[in-house]
């Protein structure tokens, strides 16, 4: 099943033109057959990031929503207390398993890492340290099985028409 994707790259440094974990991102979501809706870069500002992933939610033609960058712990980094208060629901397991799958390759870093997921008016939402390496382990080791109708016993895209349940 092909899912409708938006990646926000979140930078005060970058352009969408040195954007390379947001390359990687398009590349893998693309190569698994999903289409990108929308592609774009903000600083580290939590109001505009805010705004950007609350217009994606409201948008019945974005399933999925992907950012990187931000999630550290310096004064300007705030993509997670952005995006925190809109979700309905949070995956407390993707941060976890995150975590885990990065200490294979940055030891106790990893331990700075605040990436977290959820799910915001049927829209699931990743919110991904803005490295190469970070979007690249998320991808390839979480997120590509969880939007895949065929991973067993159970996957994020089977449950996409019950989000919105009541």
């Amino acid at each position: 099943m092909s899912l409708a994707i938006a990646l926000l790259t979140v930078s005060d440094t970058r352009t969408l033109a040195e954007d390379c974990s947001g390359d990687a991102l398009q590349q893998r979501l693309e190569a698994a057959g999903h289409r990108l809706v929308q592609r774009l870069l903000v600083p580290d500002d939590r109001y505009q990031i805010r705004s950007e992933v609350s217009r994606w939610i409201a948008d019945p033609a974005v399933q999925v929503v992907i950012s990187s960058g931000g999630t550290g712990l310096t004064g300007r980094d705030g993509t997670p207390e952005a995006v925190a208060p809109l979700l309905d629901k949070t995956i407390d397991g993707f941060g976890e398993l995150f975590r885990v799958l990065s200490f294979e390759t940055i030891g106790t870093s990893s331990l700075q890492s605040r990436c977290l997921a959820g799910v915001a008016n049927g829209t699931v939402i990743f919110v991904l340290p803005g490295s190469l390496d970070a979007v690249q382990t998320a991808w390839d080791r979480l997120i590509a099985a969880q939007l895949n109708a065929d991973t067993r016993p159970c996957n994020l895209v089977q449950l996409l028409p019950r989000l919105r349940e009541v």
